[in-house]
């Protein structure tokens, strides 16, 4: 298992959702490989409309330019 930290790194208004930088959240996974890019993104999904409210995918921030990923353990 391994356990990620997703940051937003930029302001963004889109689709009527406001993103600002510094929003982040921990992921979980079952595997070691980047979360943003496997299964498209859904856990990361998840993770900011329980944290946060919002979804990610809508405002088109899911990807690995508008997010940072740091893999902690």
């Amino acid at each position: 298992m391994a356990r990620f930290i997703i940051t937003t790194k930029h302001t963004k208004n889109c689709n009527g959702i406001r993103i600002e930088p510094g929003m982040c959240v921990e992921v979980i996974t079952q595997t070691m490989s980047n979360p943003v890019s496997t299964n498209g993104g859904q856990n990361v999904a998840d993770a900011f409309m329980r944290i946060y409210g919002i979804d990610i995918k809508k405002a088109g921030c899911l990807n690995m330019v508008e997010l940072d990923v740091q893999k902690i353990s």
